[in-house]
Order: C-alpha cells, then structure tokens, then sequence
C-alpha cells in the first residue's frame, strides 16, 4: 500500500529533526534518567532516515556516524563509539568529503578511546584532528574544530 505522503519529505523532517533533538541532550551538562537512551535513539533515528534519502551523500553519513559515536562516548560505552567513529571515517575519507569532516572523524575516535581509558590511542587521533585542523582555510571551521578538541583532554 502506497502512503499518502511523499515519503523523502518525511526522511528529509526526520533526518535533521532527530539529529537536532539528540543535539540538544548531548549539549547538557547533566541528563536526567532516560535521557541518554532518548539522544541515543534519535541519533540512530536520524542516522537511519539519512540512510533512506535519496540525497544521501558521504558527507551525511559521516556526520550521522560521527554523531552516533559521540552518543555512545558521553554514555560510556567505548566499543560503540569506537564502532561508529571508524564508520564515520570511512565515510569521511571518500571523493569529495571536505577535510573538515575528517577532522572529526579523527574526533570522534579521540572521543572513543578516552572514554575506554586509552589515552595513548586518544592522543594519536588527537594529533590527526590536529593536524587537519591547522590545515582548513575556512576560520570559522577551523575554531569549531579546535574548540571540540579542546573538550577531549
């Protein structure tokens, strides 16, 4: 049975409404019970309409893995937020994903290993975003990522 909505309209919403949702409870400071499992399941909410849209491209899948992994960082569980952030690299180092993504995907893993204690690990990936980061020409990009590695240490 065919709905009687544009289907693409509806992954479209979905998409950014769900990962603006999950935005909003990473951005706390203090989540109460039950809130880690809600930013958990729109991050993978809108992970999965991004993955129905026709639009989709390297460079929104790298954000939603990348997205899915720092989920799983804050609620310490280190494998999935290691999983996630080597997906997210994966996606980011395809043709035409601009350098800036990749420099958060070398987050996203910096995230992984110190919320599992490697900080060894963590730094290695540290010193990747880093370098990216000195790289970018684009200013407003280059503090946002500097100011997200910042937060890491």
């Amino acid at each position: 049975m065919k709905p009687d909505f544009n289907l693409q309209d509806v992954h479209k919403y979905f998409s950014a409404q769900c990962f603006n949702r999950a935005w909003d409870f990473i951005d706390k400071p203090v989540r109460k019970p039950g809130e880690d499992e809600q930013m958990l399941q729109l991050s993978l909410a809108s992970l999965w309409h991004w993955t129905q849209r026709e639009d989709l491209t390297p460079t929104n899948l790298s954000i939603g893995y990348w997205q899915v992994s720092r989920v799983y960082a804050l609620m310490r569980q280190p494998d999935l937020a290691r999983r996630y952030g080597n997906l997210c690299l994966q996606a980011a180092k395809q043709e035409g994903v601009p350098p800036f993504f990749l420099g958060y995907a070398y987050e996203a893993l910096a995230r992984a290993e110190n919320a599992d204690g490697k900080l060894d690990d963590a730094e290695k990936y540290l010193v990747e975003a880093h370098q990216i980061a000195a790289a970018l020409t684009n200013q407003k990009e280059k503090k946002q990522l500097l100011a997200d590695l910042s937060t890491i240490r």
